[in-house]
């Protein structure tokens, strides 16, 4: 469902759906009412257009206020002049980046089981997983080509967010012709109809795809929740003995988006934020796929849309294993959030205080000169087009003053948020540019 300018009834409901449902699932307020969320403030007025007025925001007129307390060129950005040696200025922003993303401790490598295997589409196909100290199981797939003994260049897939959150790393897979139908429409109207995790595999790349924490397997179970109240969603699905039927599914989604403000606040009092357990989790899952026999560890790369490409940002930006990364239909600046957007976004996004220091873009520029593609929508709604157009040059900046100019590369298409074909095509010749040829 995408957000547009709709009047009357069906405004109403295609605003409740949008809160519902939006690609990047904003956290919705405590008593969890939609009708009162969407009939108390317009949409309009929740989601800017892409031509921000003078001295209006989503926060009011404290907008331009917030703003102006981010120097234009932060304190580590390397685009300051006043770093001149790429290795003292990674070492120093990186430092800085970590004390604030504030990751949990890195959990002890665990055992992985084997639960499956078989062959489908070309590709063989197994199904793992791993016990972390904390949470249910992490639930996973690995793909490869058919036959494949070699070790291959490999991918670590990150699946979206798309307020999805009861399904994970299936939401960009395909295993049967038997898939459930709210995952077909998913990667009808994100993927054209494509599960990009298996074309990729067809190219020759050994895939892994896991569920990252709170989605899937490793998703809250409301049954688990206690203290608080959702109202009829406590109980929906309960009595029903199938997971997988679609009500109970999206009874499951409203709550978790629902339920994200409490973990980040949660979260925070711990200690950690939501992009460091993303980082901790994910970084577990590149040491597994590093660790294969099949894999060849100096030619491994991560992407994914969405919650994919924001996990990219931050993986790719803080874990230098990852040769060659893959942004899509995530990236902006700190400026667009405060003013524009911050509304379209999940609480997985923010890592506090860390805009005193980097730009949103500059979290992924701490790569450099490591290959990087950012895939951008021109009418992605949950962005701005000139803060795109923003963040591109950042990365530009940031790649050509360390000699790296050809290693970055950032691409806008027609249309909304989405990885579709063409923009796989053009991912995955990205990955075989750096990954296979270099």
């Amino acid at each position: 469902m995408k957000p547009g300018n709709p009047t009357g009834q069906n405004a109403d409901n295609n605003r409740r759906e949008f809160l519902k449902t939006s690609l990047t699932a904003m956290a919705i307020p405590f008593s969890f009412n939609l009708d009162a969320i969407s009939n108390s403030v317009p949409m309009e007025n929740m989601v800017s257009e892409n031509v921000q007025l003078p001295g209006k925001s989503i926060i009011g007129d404290y907008g331009n206020w917030a703003a102006s307390l981010l120097k234009p060129v932060p304190p580590l950005s390397f685009r300051d002049p006043g770093w001149k040696d790429l290795g003292t200025w990674k070492k120093e922003a990186y430092a800085k980046a970590q004390e604030l993303i504030a990751s949990p401790p890195k959990s002890p490598l665990p055992k992985v089981n084997v639960d499956k295997k078989y062959v489908y589409d070309g590709l063989d196909i197994e199904e793992i997983s791993w016990q972390l100290p904390y949470g249910h199981k992490t639930q996973a797939v690995v793909l490869k080509p058919q036959g494949a003994t070699k070790p291959l260049p490999a991918i670590l897939g990150l699946h979206d967010h798309a307020g999805k959150k009861y399904f994970g790393y299936r939401k960009i897979v395909k295993t049967s012709d038997d898939q459930h139908p709210l995952l077909k429409e998913h990667q009808v109207t994100d993927y054209s109809g494509l599960a990009w995790a298996n074309e990729v595999a067809k190219r020759g790349y050994v895939v892994l795809v896991h569920d990252a924490f709170t989605f899937g397997s490793r998703r809250v179970r409301f049954e688990d929740v206690q203290g608080l109240s959702w109202g009829e969603v406590d109980t929906a699905g309960k009595s029903d003995q199938d997971p997988e039927k679609k009500e109970n599914i999206e009874a499951y989604n409203e709550w978790s988006i629902a339920h994200e403000h409490v973990m980040s606040k949660s979260l925070f009092c711990a200690g950690t934020t939501w992009p460091g357990v993303f980082l901790a989790e994910d970084q577990i899952a590149l040491d597994i796929l590093e660790q294969r026999s099949d894999v060849d560890p100096q030619r491994i790369g991560c992407g994914g849309l969405s919650g994919g490409g924001l996990r990219t940002v931050y993986l790719g930006g803080m874990d230098a294993r990852i040769k060659c990364a893959v942004c899509v239909g995530f990236m902006t600046t700190w400026t667009d959030l405060i003013l524009n957007k911050s509304v379209t976004h999940t609480w997985m996004t923010y890592t506090p205080l860390l805009p005193n220091y980097l730009d949103f873009p500059e979290i992924l520029g701490l790569r450099v000169p490591l290959p990087t593609l950012v895939q951008n929508n021109n009418q992605d709604e949950l962005y701005t087009l000139p803060e795109m157009k923003k963040a591109d040059k950042v990365l530009g900046d940031v790649f050509a003053k360390a000699g790296a100019k050809d290693k970055y590369l950032g691409k806008f298409y027609d249309g909304e948020h989405k990885f579709d074909a063409v923009m796989q095509k053009d991912a995955f010749d990205w990955f075989d540019k750096w990954l296979k040829n270099s």
